[in-house]
């Protein structure tokens, strides 16, 4: 009988602890909840057990019931931005999830030149550091971790900025994110995800690169390297999948510089990726991210061709591309040291773009078409406002071709959105090129100070 007794209260207290209620790491105190929007609340808890969701912003009181797998998840109405708030949930347990906010999350994604942070020794955060605690702006910085498969949590935490905490978070993220609270004035959220070294296989599901021969292809050339994964899929697994649920205004990439010697895919990849990213969240969020920088790679001209097709992407619905040719201070660095203005030329981008903020100036001049004109190649470009000019001098890093392919440097003028290019020796212009090297640093700017973006007019073979 004693042995019995003892049977059936390890029994109880065994599927008592198995039915305690949970949440996902990224639902917890702290967080940042996207405003005005339907946003999921989710975990798990007994099979059967019925969870009571109280929110203070709410009179009314949400039920839901777990689901036979274990699982439960509830839609819920945010209001506008505010807090700090306290969220209840009771089932056969509780979980309170505390100084809640409701405001603007944004997903910050991509490889070393994301990841940065002030633990990399960059100036722009030490010189943050006396000021930067701010309790309205919050990180989540999941951990660098793979998966064979889509995993459903992560192991972070969400924590409020402040010394401590900058030190080892994104540099990029941050100066975005404040760029955003200060204009918007309302908390904002940062998810970094992002692990340095890596390629953009990795952050797209394995089934969508597998599947296709020319990214299968792409693939199959990165080389492996024992500081960072290269199998598809395997961070988009573990640290992407596990956010999907949960509900964002949009994502910000820094990333390219492992694909530069696959340039040819990389339009069709990062397409694919942002898609997948897209469809699992299940919304068309906006997506904004940045060009390389300018960097010696040898040999070729492979980073002048991955930043071509990274201006591609830019007819891929709702993106932004945040030119940084003119952010550099040294070539020989692959991580350029400011990463304050790469933060805030996102910032307007999601400001001018997905918020609609006027009179913002975030978009780099574009090459558009040319025309041949006797002698001479008239070049035109959008987002030329205020005219085409240079920061001092000629305009440099314009090479012009005749048919025999051979590219010189060029006259250049420039008349307000256009820019008409020649060359002494070439007689029979075909083709223009600026700046479309690897290290390349043009002085061309649009009147608002954004540097044109590297390009080229011809297709021919590198």
């Amino acid at each position: 009988m004693p042995r019995l007794l003892v049977t059936v209260c390890f029994f109880f207290v065994y599927a008592g602890a198995f039915a305690q209620l949970r949440l996902p790491a990224v639902l917890s105190s702290n967080m940042v909840l996207q405003r005005n929007a339907t946003v999921k609340l989710w975990g798990w808890a007994g099979p059967g057990e019925k969870i009571i969701v109280r929110l203070p912003w709410s009179k009314k009181v949400d039920t839901v019931v777990t689901s036979r797998d274990a699982r439960w998840s509830i839609d819920v109405q945010t209001p506008e931005a505010g807090g700090p708030y306290t969220i209840a949930l009771d089932g056969r347990t509780s979980v309170k999830l505390e100084n809640v906010l409701i405001g603007e999350v944004w997903v910050c994604s991509g490889q070393s030149n994301m990841e940065w942070s002030g633990n990399h020794g960059l100036k722009d955060i030490k010189a943050e550091l006396p000021s930067c605690a701010d309790n309205n702006i919050r990180f989540f910085h999941v951990p660098k971790t793979t998966a064979a498969y889509p995993q459903d949590d992560v192991k972070a935490t969400w924590t409020a900025c402040d010394s401590n905490t900058l030190k080892s978070f994104s540099a990029v993220a941050y100066f975005f994110g404040k760029k955003l609270k200060k204009e918007l004035n309302v908390p904002v959220g940062l998810i970094n995800s992002s692990w340095g070294g890596t390629p953009a296989e990795v952050w797209t599901p394995a089934e969508l690169v597998q599947g296709d021969e020319k990214l299968k292809s792409a693939a199959a050339k990165l080389a492996p390297s024992n500081g960072w994964p290269f199998t598809p899929g395997s961070s988009y697994n573990a640290m992407i999948a596990p956010l999907t649920p949960f509900r964002v205004a949009g994502a910000i990439w820094y990333q390219g510089e492992s694909n530069v010697n696959t340039a040819y895919g990389y339009t069709q990849l990062f397409n694919t990726m942002i898609g997948s990213w897209r469809k699992a969240w299940g919304y068309d969020f906006p997506f904004y991210y940045v060009q390389i920088a300018p960097f010696r790679y040898t040999p070729g001209q492979k980073a002048a061709l991955l930043r071509e097709a990274q201006t591609a992407s830019l007819q891929y619905p709702r993106t932004g591309m945040a030119v940084i040719t003119d952010l550099v201070d040294d070539t020989t660095n692959i991580h350029p040291q400011n990463k304050h203005d790469v933060g805030l030329r996102l910032a307007n981008w999601a400001l001018g773009d997905a918020y609609g903020k006027p009179g913002l100036a975030y978009k780099s001049p574009l090459y558009e078409k040319m025309e041949q004109q006797k002698g001479k190649i008239v070049l035109y470009f959008t987002n030329a406002e205020g005219g085409l000019k240079t920061s001092g001098g000629k305009a440099t890093q314009f090479f012009i071709a005749g048919p025999d392919k051979q590219f010189v440097p060029a006259d250049v003028k420039l008349e307000g959105n256009k820019a008409i290019v020649s060359a002494k020796t070439v007689k029979q212009p075909e083709a223009v090129r600026f700046s479309f090297s690897n290290a390349g640093m043009g002085n061309v700017f649009n009147g608002a100070g954004l540097p044109l973006n590297p390009f080229r007019t011809d297709n021919w073979e590198e």
